[in-house]
């Protein structure tokens, strides 16, 4: 008996077709990508290629186009020139290890640790955006703001009125919001016609232009969180211009924002002036006033670790690293987003291993379905390891995120970085993040109490508990994990 198969011509070039993308992405995929992502891609692309395929050509590249990354790589060789002169860190005495950490951000990104006095951490969303508005009503010469999103509603209307006011005393304001982060909230569609009308000069970051043939990656987000005031006093944190209600009226975010003086804040107006650049090709002259160097009881050793797919190098997630291996004694780790690539996951968990205790303080549902179910999906592994999770109770949305090491103990060099990365794949690769690191100073004591209040009301998450969840519920994680690595 003998098989005869009669194919026809369009089903044969269909075969051809098939095989010939599936050898050309074994090839092309791995190159520039860690190899979770590789795999998720190509697992992709092999099992279902209509579909897959058309989703690697418009997400699957690690690259930015090449006007982005020639204009951050220059902007990243200026500032290593500019502060050539300046020493790696103000006088004071640190250890070995903390001069190397802060030398490897300086080699990673330009910035030296410089002096920063700490004015507050505000932890109220009410107590954040006012801070934000006194300092704007103080202005004299400018203000600049990049936050990813925002929306003018009856809560930062504040906000935006002090920016009026400020351009009706001749202040020069400028404002940069992500396009794609804010254009689903309420009020997008009239908000440049708002600041339009009040006179502010502001532009969209990362927007979609193809009409322009300009064609990125539309997962690409600016979701840094930065505001500088005359060149003096600067903001950073975790906290958008929105009501903290913002995606619905049943979850409420919890977030931080901190107000900073002194020389830091040349460090956050560097960044600034650069995205503006991008998005306007503008180059900004900005007045640094003078400002005390002089150590107080409110310095504080900071230098910034700004990131994104300009930089090929990941500083915050090498940064994050670094600062886990650096605990002794306690790790406390807080983030929305704990969705961490195989070396965060393995420095955490050989922490623990290391009998440091560590903290991770999440929410007990995060507020994107993939999200959620992708993070869960580490839980096992963490508390296997010995990782203390406590979950933040609903209707919150714990959003803030920081990091610190040997918090308040005798005889051990603490270390604290704020910001805005989350602790996730996109953020150390797809996002564009402001985060801060404290070398030294009573940031690390603020934040250590505010892990304190947080967990006050968060709910630990055991093992016992983890390992009754149903057959279901570990198949959605499980699937939504391999989502997580396609970047």
């Amino acid at each position: 008996m003998s098989l005869n198969i009669d194919l026809s011509a369009w089903q044969l070039a269909l075969l051809f077709l098939d095989y010939g993308i599936k050898i050309i992405a074994i090839g092309v995929v791995p190159e520039g990508r860690r190899p979770s992502s590789s795999t998720a891609w190509l697992l992709a692309i092999l099992v279902l290629p209509l579909v897959g395929l058309p989703l690697f050509l418009l997400m699957g590249s690690p690259y930015i186009n090449r006007r982005r990354h020639r204009i951050q790589q220059e902007a990243n060789e200026l500032i290593s020139d500019v502060t050539a002169s300046t020493p790696n860190h103000p006088e004071g005495r640190l250890s070995p290890e903390i001069e190397s950490l802060i030398q490897l951000n300086r080699n990673l990104t330009g910035h030296p640790a410089l002096i920063g006095h700490n004015k507050g951490l505000h932890a109220s969303y009410d107590e954040a955006i006012m801070a934000m508005a006194r300092a704007i009503d103080r202005a004299e010469k400018y203000v600049l703001i990049e936050i990813y999103i925002q929306s003018w509603d009856e809560v930062t209307d504040i906000f935006f009125q002090s920016l009026k006011r400020a351009r009706e005393r001749g202040v020069e304001v400028k404002l940069l919001l992500d396009q794609i982060g804010s254009y689903k909230y309420k009020g997008y569609c009239t908000l440049g016609k708002r600041l339009t009308a009040i006179d502010v000069d502001w532009r969209l970051m990362l927007p979609l232009q193809l009409h322009k043939g300009r064609f990125r990656r539309p997962d690409l987000r600016n979701h840094r969180k930065i505001v500088v005031i005359d060149g003096h006093t600067g903001f950073l944190g975790s906290m958008n211009i929105i009501k903290r209600q913002y995606k619905t009226k049943d979850r409420a975010w919890i977030d931080y924002m901190v107000e900073l003086t002194g020389p830091i804040v040349t460090s956050l107006a560097a960044v600034f002036a650069v995205d503006w650049y991008l998005e306007s090709e503008e180059q900004l002259s900005l007045d640094m006033q003078p400002y005390d160097d002089a150590m107080t009881e409110d310095s504080n050793h900071l230098q910034l670790v700004p990131s994104g797919p300009g930089y090929t190098t990941e500083p915050n997630l090498r940064m994050f690293n670094s600062v886990v291996h650096h605990a002794k004694d306690k790790l406390v780790l807080c983030s929305p987003y704990f969705i961490p690539d195989e070396s965060l996951l393995e420095a955490v968990t050989t922490a623990c291993y290391r009998d440091v205790e560590v903290d991770l303080l999440v929410s007990a549902k995060a507020d994107q379905f993939m999200v959620d179910h992708a993070q869960s999906s580490y839980y096992q592994a963490l508390l296997e390891a010995g990782v203390r999770i406590f979950q933040f109770p609903e209707p919150f949305v714990l959003h803030s995120k920081f990091i610190l090491a040997d918090p308040n103990l005798p005889g051990r060099e603490p270390l604290c970085m704020f910001g805005s990365s989350n602790m996730d794949m996109r953020s150390f690769g797809l996002n564009y993040e402001s985060t801060m690191l404290v070398a030294k100073g009573d940031l690390i004591d603020d934040f250590a109490q505010l892990a304190i209040n947080y967990k006050k009301v968060c709910h630990e998450l055991t093992l016992e508990e983890w390992n009754k969840r149903g057959l279901l519920r570990r198949y959605v994680d499980n699937v939504m994990r391999l989502t997580s690595a396609l970047q």
